[in-house]
């Protein structure tokens, strides 16, 4: 072999050779961005209290980390679009879940709730919370719930139990509603599989777990007052 094929032949070993350093770095960069684009690594409006409320580094910046977090909070409640940012919609639902967290035991300090009339249900649709009360005295809850949307509020008002139905099923949004105790022409307490903070809300109903929808049910009869009041975020 003379020295031209020699060269030759090192050369093309240290081509090769770069070539197999090249190739995996090019994969690496390209794995990344496919990754970043299902995150939306842009500071929100909202960074440091979802950062907070999140048990996050309260910084400010988002992060890939920071993004991760938000959208898994975002994925087990439904808020879309699940991107990841701290928009309005998903700090408004944290707020509210402190919100709940705060009434503690004593939903109904501010004696908004009657507390003549014996034996009541509740609903608060600032905080989206709803309890059962016989006079002053706590006897369910308060547990979250999800009522009506913007154009389909829960009406607020007094109100009183007027049918029962343990299988219902809507034959205007045909689901099955379990449990329904209707108190405001369609509008009912029943339950359902969507998570209490699922936005942007229900066609009226108040929304329950089926535990607590259950619960009401084996508490509550025909002619038992309702009380709503109080105004749903974003409503």
């Amino acid at each position: 072999m003379n020295r031209i094929t020699q060269r030759i032949g090192r050369r093309a070993g240290i081509a090769a050779g770069i070539t197999s350093l090249v190739v995996p770095m090019t994969i690496a960069l390209g794995t990344a961005p496919a990754q970043a684009a299902s995150c939306n690594v842009t500071t929100g409006p909202y960074q440091k209290q979802v950062e907070k409320f999140l048990g996050r580094t309260v910084d400010g910046r988002q992060s890939l980390a920071d993004c991760q977090a938000i959208q898994a909070f975002q994925r087990k409640h439904g808020i879309t679009p699940t991107m990841g940012y701290a928009g309005p919609l998903t700090w408004r639902t944290m707020n509210t879940m402190i919100q709940q967290k705060a009434a503690g035991s004593n939903p109904n300090k501010d004696r908004r709730c009657p507390t003549n009339k014996g034996r009541i249900a509740c609903v608060d649709l600032t905080r989206q919370l709803s309890w059962i009360q016989d006079g002053s005295r706590l006897k369910y809850g308060p547990v979250p719930v999800r009522t009506g949307k913007d154009g389909t509020e829960t009406r607020t008002g007094a109100k009183k139990i007027y049918w029962r139905n343990i299988n219902h099923w809507s034959t205007l949004y045909h689901v099955s509603m379990p449990y329904s105790q209707f108190f405001d022409g369609g509008q009912a307490f029943h339950s359902t599989t969507k998570s209490m903070w699922n936005p942007p809300g229900s066609g009226g109903c108040v929304n329950m777990t089926s535990k607590d929808a259950k619960a009401y049910w084996n508490l509550l009869r025909n002619g038992d007052d309702v009380f709503v009041y109080g105004r749903k975020p974003g409503t």
